[in-house]
């Protein structure tokens, strides 16, 4: 998580949300939920939904794509359908960064500041959090890493959860990292000598910029249906006579385990799906998901 703290007016606004914030989120969920039909057009594979705790205390623990914006979007999304709550997604620091208007808009979607602090506070107030462990390196995926998780050490999410007694449920999604082909390979002499160039673009140290294509030799995006599916929650009490932090880091593997899981499941779905990739004529033949 980004290690800025927030100010003490950052977390009044999660507490006392100003007035503005508040009528500019009633005006884009009103259109969100507007452009409902238009969504469903698209056939998004959804499942799980009813593994959503009713209450919207939980903790969402997501795996980001090369899409970028697939999984940011329809999570918070389905998860507005079914339990009409606003989903807050942990962002990274640049949402510290923000003013004035934008950081209203950011803010009234649900966006907030990644910080332990952030989410404690969220927490207490028993809302719904979206987090994805693996941050800006999830996104940049590399020739033969489509879904692999990059959590490396990342445990703090599970160190919230536990601390606050947060369910954690899992959400799959399948599609965004079949927008784009990667061409080159982690390690190969491009994404090496990319690395100091990639640390100024994407923020990332050791990590280089991935050669991508979309449809034929271009970047426009590859069509491509998106498959969602939500886990059962995963409960983050701690058992009587197990340390904390060998608690902590069950919880974290657990989570990464059961994301691995339905991201396996969910390519099997994709890979027997006539309409993967948004074909028309095979709109009505299209896999269907399940609550």
């Amino acid at each position: 998580m980004p290690t800025t703290s927030p100010s003490s007016n950052g977390l009044d606004r999660l507490v006392n949300e100003p007035g503005r914030v508040q009528a500019l989120r009633k005006a884009i969920f009103a259109v969100a939920d507007g452009l409902a039909p238009a969504i469903d057009l698209c056939r998004i594979y959804a499942d799980g939904l009813d593994n959503l705790p009713r209450d919207g205390r939980f903790l969402l623990v997501g795996n980001h794509t090369l899409s970028g914006a697939a999984e940011i979007v329809l999570s918070p999304c389905f998860v507005h359908r079914e339990l009409g709550v606003r989903v807050r997604g942990l962002a990274s620091t640049q949402v510290a960064d923000m003013n004035g208007v934008v950081r209203d808009v950011v803010e009234a979607a649900g966006a907030v500041l990644g910080h332990p602090d952030t989410c404690a506070e969220l927490m207490r107030q028993g809302e719904t959090l979206l987090v994805f462990p693996g941050g800006g390196r999830d996104m940049l995926k590399f020739k033969g890493e489509n879904y692999q998780l990059q959590w490396e050490r990342r445990i703090g999410f599970a160190r919230l959860a536990v601390a606050h007694d947060y369910p954690i449920v899992p959400v799959g999604l399948v599609g965004g990292d079949d927008v784009y082909h990667s061409l080159i390979e982690r390690d190969s002499a491009w994404e090496r000598g990319s690395r100091a160039v990639g640390e100024r673009v994407h923020g990332l140290p050791g990590v280089g910029i991935p050669l991508v294509r979309g449809v034929g030799p271009t970047l426009i995006p590859r069509p491509q249906r998106m498959y969602l599916r939500f886990a059962p929650p995963i409960e983050t009490t701690k058992p009587t006579g197990v340390g904390a932090d060998t608690w902590i880091t069950t919880v974290k593997e657990r989570a990464q385990g059961v994301l691995e899981s339905t991201l396996a499941q969910l390519q099997d779905v994709r890979e027997t799906d006539p309409f993967r990739n948004l074909n028309p004529l095979a709109w009505g033949r299209a896999v269907r998901g399940e609550r």
